[in-house]
């Protein structure tokens, strides 16, 4: 079996080389970059289990490739960055990193949340990978969403998880600490925020009156019910 592969994103070697040891010790191979552009052309030959992708970049904003490799690339994506205000880490949650690690950190720390990614991404069986409700097609295994007349709109690795939540377990109360505890991350206020900003964008996509949704429905001070019939295969 292949080692998972995690590919490291930070303009200062010095930290590029302390994960690499501390991942390869692990059992993960690894491949390191400082500059966005010379990654962004790995990425055409190679598929990352893991992108480790530092915000402050010489050559491209942080930010705006995390948003790209949410959206395109099947990998999971931590940001580890120096920007340790609640507003940085919810925007980088919000545009579909899966989780944050603020600098300074200990290397077994990194190793850790890695793995943790990786038994959360871990392949479904096949018949887990397409859910059917209410004239929607969910495809988890390319992230798309499709109407019933054919039309695809894209959705997140992290959008995702929370969809796959509901999905899972529909007409039932899930509370926040649910969510936390089946999602990972900290409980607090980023958490939240981060949680409200996927199912607003989740009811965008799925055309919900966010005044009165009809399947993601919000209980004031419990959770939410996801309302659809699903049926999976």
């Amino acid at each position: 079996m292949s080692k998972p592969l995690v590919t490291i994103l930070d303009d200062e070697r010095a930290i590029r080389d302390m994960l690499t040891d501390a991942l390869e010790e692990a059992g993960f191979e690894t491949l390191s970059f400082g500059r966005a552009t010379e990654f962004e052309a790995a990425l055409k030959t190679t598929a990352p289990d893991v992108c480790l992708v530092d915000l402050s970049l010489p050559d491209k904003d942080g930010l705006t490739l995390v948003h790209r490799l949410a959206l395109e690339q099947g990998a999971s994506v931590i940001i580890i960055s120096g920007r340790a205000q609640v507003q940085d880490r919810v925007t980088g949650l919000e545009l579909g990193a899966d989780d944050y690690i603020i600098k300074p950190f200990e290397p077994a720390e990194v190793v850790a949340r890695v793995r943790a990614r990786l038994r959360k991404a871990a392949p479904a069986p096949q018949s887990t990978e397409t859910a059917r409700f209410n004239g929607w097609t969910a495809h988890f295994d390319r992230y798309m969403l499709v109407d019933d007349t054919g039309s695809e709109t894209a959705f997140s690795h992290a959008e995702g998880e929370v969809l796959r939540l509901f999905l899972e377990r529909p007409k039932r109360l899930i509370s926040r600490a649910n969510m936390q505890e089946t999602l990972g991350g900290a409980a607090g206020e980023s958490f939240d925020r981060a949680m409200d900003v996927r199912i607003s964008r989740l009811r965008t996509k799925l055309g919900e009156d966010p005044k009165n949704p009809r399947l993601i429905k919000t209980i004031y001070g419990a959770g939410y019910v996801f309302l659809g019939d699903v049926s999976w295969g």
